[in-house]
């Protein structure tokens, strides 16, 4: 679980990287109509395509769980207006954010009355609207996560430097963070809201100690995830290794990657259920959150080795799929492409 922990702050990192880099090639009013306008779409692709048919298979709306589209969208939106601003004011308040958003952790959705929902919406992970029928479920709420993107958008500068000076402050900044999310884990004074404990010590003791908030993430989940992804970023900035190229493959083509795997992995699913069980019901009903994303059959899940024989074989069959897309996108000559 931890090492999957890894792709959400850096899937928003990066995508304010990108938007600062692609902001050399528009107007600042063209960057910010495309921010809005791909935002708006990544809500809907959230809401509509991988709701219906990634995750659930269905289209009642029973359960709807709001995750990292929904979140990056609204990010988008919010770094349309923002990149008008002076990228020193971006960075100093998106680091603020990140910083100090802890401190808010005491207050509950209930403590604002009719206010909840928006509280659900910003900061504390809940149910954000509820009729006793359908339930939506905001999982990504946007403190911190805009301010991640925004973040983004002012390291995106970095990579206009020299690549010697680039990578300094990249080993730097990621050596800084980690050993700082060890330090501040250690003493436990600030940083996330759940404790780790020695127990018995050994590899229970590390995972209580890696194990820190995701929703939302912690200061000391981004500290333990961003600065060992920027020693990353560093350790690859001149050139791709050879036995890392393959994964270009899936890099020049994100969303459409993304949006495709949910969907394989519910495909390959329904055809195990029904190998398993002769019955695949399970496997287009809507879920209770505790078994999100889908409604689980008996003796499911499988143990951690099979899934990763599962996720090998998802993401061997997608690669010819991306690569054929990749070459497409790189034809270019169709603005539509660059939403997918």
């Amino acid at each position: 679980r931890w090492v999957t922990h890894f792709c959400a702050p850096v899937f928003f990192l990066l995508t304010g990287v990108g938007a600062f880099l692609a902001s050399q090639r528009r107007s600042q009013a063209g960057m910010a109509r495309y921010l809005l306008t791909r935002g708006l779409w990544l809500i809907v692709l959230e809401v509509v395509v991988l709701r219906c048919l990634g995750w659930q298979f269905n289209v009642d709306y029973r359960v709807t769980v709001l995750t990292v589209l929904w979140a990056l969208g609204w990010s988008m939106i919010v770094l349309a207006g923002l990149i008008a601003l002076p990228l020193k004011a971006v960075v100093i308040a998106a680091l603020s954010v990140v910083a100090a958003h802890n401190l808010l952790d005491p207050i509950p959705p209930a403590a604002l009355g009719s206010f909840a929902p928006l509280w659900v919406f910003l900061h504390a992970p809940g149910v954000l609207f509820t009729d006793g029928t359908h339930l939506v479920f905001a999982a990504y709420p946007m403190i911190p996560w805009v301010a991640v993107v925004a973040a983004g958008w002012g390291l995106g500068r970095v990579f206009l430097w020299e690549p010697d000076r680039r990578r300094t402050l990249l080993v730097r900044t990621g050596a800084g963070l980690s050993l700082g999310f060890i330090l501040l884990r250690t003493l436990g004074v600030y940083g996330d809201p759940r404790p780790w404990t020695l127990g018995d010590g050994g590899l229970m003791a590390t995972l209580s100690f890696l194990n820190t908030n995701k929703y939302p993430p912690s200061l000391l989940f981004l500290m333990m995830t961003l600065g060992p992804a920027l020693l990353v970023l560093a350790a690859l900035d001149r050139r791709t290794p050879a036995a890392l190229r393959p994964a270009l493959v899936f890099g020049r083509v994100p969303l459409f990657y993304f949006l495709l795997h949910v969907t394989v992995i519910h495909l390959v699913a329904v055809a195990v259920c029904y190998l398993r069980y002769g019955d695949v019901h399970w496997m287009f009903e809507s879920p209770t959150l505790a078994q999100f994303p889908v409604t689980q059959p008996p003796g499911w899940p499988f143990a951690l080795p099979a899934v990763y024989g599962f996720w090998v074989l998802v993401v061997a069959m997608l690669y010819p799929l991306c690569r054929w897309f990749g070459r497409i996108r790189q034809r270019g000559g169709h603005w539509w492409l660059s939403y997918l």
